[in-house]
């Protein structure tokens, strides 16, 4: 594997997903009155966020020495790939092209952004960098939650129409429970390490079995939702569409799925989420129509 695929690995591409379906749904969501130029830009501070969270995690894992005898994609720092100063250099640099691009969203459509946008930039960061970082405390789900399912979903439809929707807020809820799905089962696969290493993700916290719990109750959500929107629409129901795939996953998980049969599951999950924003997204503009 040569250098510059060590990095596009160590940027761990199996993640993107839940940058890209919220930016997708709020565009989609927002009909014909959506504009080209801020899709792009919206994707490019989902997509740059996501990518600098997962450096930041390389950087600050590696520096802790959390990350040893892992199973899942490569690690730059905890390998010996990268120096910790690199790795935080590329977090850094991915956290800027997402404050830059974030700044022009603004200056084409409403300040309100840039209040937004900091908090975003310093979640992004306070993670798991930093003295006290939150993703070690169990609340790394919260966030993800909040920021790729709500902030990312309900944004993007802000930045193309100036105004917020119900149907959005809804579908913003399973955007950020299928995101909080996928982070789930990776900190299920890490468990047996974090424990030891003393990383209190909520998969430690709450245990094997309750993540496993957690994570049928997450896809449950996300499909519980399209069922509500349908009250709007009976296109909405379309997202149902990824109903086989995740009852499969499920089943899996609670058959007890672990180590590399959980890295399976994760770009089942991924898939299970962009289907989902995929099928969510055509129904809502079949509505706009």
């Amino acid at each position: 594997m040569t250098t510059a695929e060590q990095w596009i690995q160590g940027a761990r591409p199996r993640t993107l997903y839940a940058a890209i379906a919220p930016v997708i749904v709020g565009t989609a969501f927002a009909g014909y009155n959506s504009s080209l130029l801020h899709f792009l830009l919206a994707l490019s501070v989902a997509l740059s966020l996501q990518i600098g969270v997962n450096y930041a995690n390389d950087y600050s894992d590696g520096i802790r020495g959390a990350d040893g005898d892992r199973v899942g994609p490569i690690r730059l720092v905890g390998a010996g790939l990268a120096t910790p100063s690199a790795v935080r250099n590329a977090a850094f640099l991915f956290l800027a092209l997402a404050t830059l691009s974030g700044a022009i969203l603004s200056y084409r459509t409403s300040w309100i952004l840039i209040p937004i946008g900091l908090i975003s930039i310093v979640a992004a960061w306070g993670y798991t960098a930093g003295p006290k970082p939150y993703g070690y405390r169990g609340l790394g789900e919260v966030s993800v939650f909040i920021f790729f399912g709500l902030v990312a979903t309900n944004g993007t439809y802000f930045v193309h129409v100036q105004s917020l929707s119900s149907q959005v807020l809804l579908a913003s809820f399973a955007l950020g429970a299928l995101s909080c799905a996928i982070l789930v089962l990776n900190n299920l696969r890490d468990l047996p390490r974090d424990f030891q290493v003393g990383k209190r993700t909520l998969a430690v916290v709450i245990g094997d079995a309750s993540s496993r719990d957690l994570y049928r109750w997450l896809i449950f959500f996300a499909l519980v939702i399209s069922a509500v929107l349908s009250l709007f629409s009976p296109y909405y129901l379309l997202a149902l569409l990824s109903a086989p795939l995740a009852v499969n996953s499920v089943r899996a998980v609670k058959a007890g799925a672990s180590g590399v049969e959980l890295i399976d599951l994760l770009v089942k999950t991924g898939r299970i989420q962009i289907i989902y924003a995929a099928a969510l997204s055509l129904a809502a503009l079949l509505v706009a129509r």
